[in-house]
């Protein structure tokens, strides 16, 4: 049961940020203009990289462990979710974020703002990733 509790808890705090950062930081940012926004960017990322990937891997765990020991496949498929956020930003995203941090990009430039706006929409897979994971642990709390 700790784990499942550990699980969602990890879930709930990673779509939570995830969601926030689509839903308000990042359409913050632009709006203080694509200049400002790339060299916001930065620092952004670094803090949130250590506590997302921190969230969905302890998440993930967690998950795996609750639904092996409680023999649930719906917590292997939400931690497995959660933890899917891992390879997808390392295959997916990070291309996207070593353009927006590279110190040859225009941050005032039309290329920058494209990058962004890619940004914004790939991050969207994770906050949707985690969303799921979260309302499946939720359920699955709910009726062990």
């Amino acid at each position: 049961m700790l784990a499942s509790i550990v699980a969602t808890g990890c879930a709930g705090l990673f779509a939570g940020a995830a969601i926030y950062i689509n839903a308000v930081e990042h359409p913050a940012r632009v709006s203080c203009g694509t200049e400002l926004a790339v060299r916001e960017f930065a620092p952004s990322y670094h803090r949130a990289t250590v506590m997302q990937a921190s969230l969905a891997v302890l998440g993930c765990v967690a998950g795996l462990w609750a639904a092996w020991r409680a023999g649930d496949p719906w917590l292997a498929v939400a931690a497995l979710l959660l933890g899917a956020v891992v390879p997808f930003t390392l295959v997916v995203i990070l291309p996207t974020n070593e353009r927006l941090l590279d110190p040859t990009l225009d941050p005032g430039g039309e290329r920058a703002a494209t990058l962004l706006s890619r940004w914004n929409r790939l991050h969207a897979v994770r906050s949707a990733l985690g969303a799921i994971a979260f309302g499946i642990f939720l359920v699955r709390l709910g009726t062990a």
